[in-house]
């Protein structure tokens, strides 16, 4: 049943790709039919009623939710943790192995039918790092990343663990292509390709929990959590707070609260509980009236305010710039028994530094030096990110020098700070070398920031000129990229440019923006008129 399900699967995918075959009746019916067991997805359950597991087991973690936004994580963090594989020499066979695996995935120009066929005849030998590395480089593309996962995991002497399963379930998750994401999930729980006992975990249903909430399905997400007891897992105080994290990650802070409040009798009240939606409000919500009423809500409830809790709030009044309000806090915490770290000193020295109060940041650093805690690389760029917004780069350049000097080593932030200040593309391109040089990799955000820049300038050689590096580096292009790039395309009159981008966008499943996909629209239909009426007038 399991190598069936495996090929009903691969069977459907090349399908999709033949030419009578529209995408309705992939997504509608197709699709759907891969779910042949449906026992993972219980009855949708609401958000105002209390969720009671039936062998409810308290037990305390460590807390998981982070204060400032510098600790909030970027959206593709479950491949992260999943795809990076630990620094080591790999030998000849493999470096050759996936230089070819990765030619077969470039000459095939995205169609899924030939890289399977050009897989059959490959001759690979199939390794974990050799799927960890492939999957890391095609995660923003499912369909390649999904025939791939097929493949590897059919070839002999080879099973994927735990690890991969992972990977591709986020991949899809990402896409939202849910249905598949189940079906490797049920794969799962049979044990895999060579059976046995289940291997999901909390973990693999926590990617799905992160996934519902990234696209605000709040009902599945909770839906997810419920499942836990369908695969044997315990549904306990942590699981139920890993929920609260994903939901408020994405922006679902209001469903959050009711969540936590709805549930109160079951898994209580606590300093961490609270953090959560705290940290929701203040850093991804970034609403201080609304951290205020949390702040004050612990307060009446008689909830302990620790060095998260401040620490919440610091960062929410910085990025609002209530430079007041952000002393007041700090003069607060001072005088109860709780220890200041040095996130709470880089969220005041940040507060001071974008008020323009520079040389009060300076005198805290010492301070908090002479109290034996010493800084950071986030401590000189909570320095150097205003200078460069206020466009003293002098003196971020003396931070810069300082902060070199302590041997501390800047991180892609400290470099984004430059980017965002240079006046041209000479600027740009000495930052970027200047990064690579300290070993500093460029991430997607950093390509990003360039072609938005040169797209601004009209440096549209540039443009293409960083596409290709960031290609070439390994970052598969993800939705920011496309909708940056098509963007910074439609807004310079570049339309067919932009229009072709935007279809590639779709074709890899990722979502473009709406209003330039209407724009796009327009134009597309307008040109057709245009051919119509040549057409009609030659023909007359």
């Amino acid at each position: 049943m399991l190598n069936l399900r495996r090929k009903l699967a691969q069977s459907l995918l090349l399908l999709s790709h033949h030419h009578k075959f529209d995408s309705n009746t992939y997504h509608t019916i197709i699709f759907p039919t891969i779910i042949l067991n449906q026992r993972v997805n219980p009855p949708k359950p609401s958000i105002k009623h209390a969720i009671k597991p039936p062998n409810f087991l308290t037990f305390f973690s460590s807390l998981t939710c982070k204060s400032t936004s510098d600790s909030y994580q970027h959206e593709d963090d479950e491949y992260n943790e999943t795809l990076v594989l630990p620094e080591k020499d790999y030998d000849n066979d493999f470096e050759t192995n996936l230089r070819l695996i990765t030619d077969i995935i470039k000459l095939a120009d995205q169609n899924c039918v030939s890289i399977r066929n050009n897989l059959e005849k490959c001759g690979v030998t199939v390794s974990p790092e050799l799927v960890s590395e492939v999957l890391s480089r095609v995660r923003n593309n499912w369909e390649v990343a999904f025939t791939f996962f097929l493949w590897a995991g059919e070839q002999i002497g080879y099973a994927h663990s735990l690890r991969h399963y992972h990977c591709m379930i986020a991949i899809l998750g990402k896409s939202r292509r849910f249905d598949t994401a189940w079906t490797l999930i049920d794969e799962m729980k049979k044990g895999g390709k060579n059976g046995g006992e289940s291997l999901v975990n909390t973990q693999t249903l926590l990617i799905m929990i992160r996934r519902y909430s990234a696209v605000h399905d709040v009902d599945k997400a909770i839906n997810t959590f419920y499942a836990y007891k369908r695969f044997g897992l315990e549904t306990g105080l942590h699981e139920f707070h890993d929920l609260l994290s994903a939901l408020c990650r994405y922006k679902n802070v209001k469903a959050a609260e009711d969540l936590l409040m709805s549930n109160k009798d079951c898994y209580g009240l606590s300093t961490k509980s609270f953090n959560i939606i705290l940290n929701g409000w203040c850093n991804v919500i970034g609403s201080p009236r609304e951290g205020k009423r949390i702040w004050w809500e612990m307060c009446n409830r008689g909830i302990h305010r620790d060095v998260i809790s401040y620490s919440c709030m610091i960062s929410c009044y910085s990025k609002s710039n209530e430079s007041k309000e952000v002393i007041k806090i700090f003069d607060e915490m001072r005088l109860t028994d709780i220890d200041l770290d040095i996130k709470i000193y880089n969220g005041v020295i940040h507060a001071l530094a974008k008020s323009g109060h520079v040389e009060k940041a300076r005198d805290l650093m010492k301070l908090m030096e002479e109290k034996g805690i010493y800084p950071n690389a986030i401590t000189y760029n909570s320095l150097i990110m205003p200078l460069c917004k206020t466009r003293k780069f002098s003196y971020a350049r003396k931070v810069f020098d300082e902060m070199l000097q302590r041997g501390l080593i800047p991180t892609t932030r400290t470099f984004h700070a430059f980017f965002g200040a240079s006046r041209n593309c000479e600027e740009a391109y000495s930052i970027l070398r200047k990064m690579n040089k300290m070993g500093c990799c460029p991430s997607h955000d950093t390509y990003i920031m360039l072609i938005k820049k040169f797209c601004r300038w009209g440096e549209f050689e540039n443009v293409w000129k960083v596409w290709n590096e960031m290609i070439r580096n390994g970052l598969d292009p993800d939705r920011s990229s496309y909708v940056a790039l098509v963007n910074g395309l439609f807004l310079n009159g570049k339309l067919e440019e932009a229009y072709k981008y935007h279809l590639e966008m779709k074709v890899k499943g990722l979502l473009p923006e709406p209003e330039i996909e209407e724009r796009l629209e327009r134009w597309r239909l307008g040109m057709q008129k245009v051919d119509n009426s040549k057409t009609g007038s030659s023909e007359s």
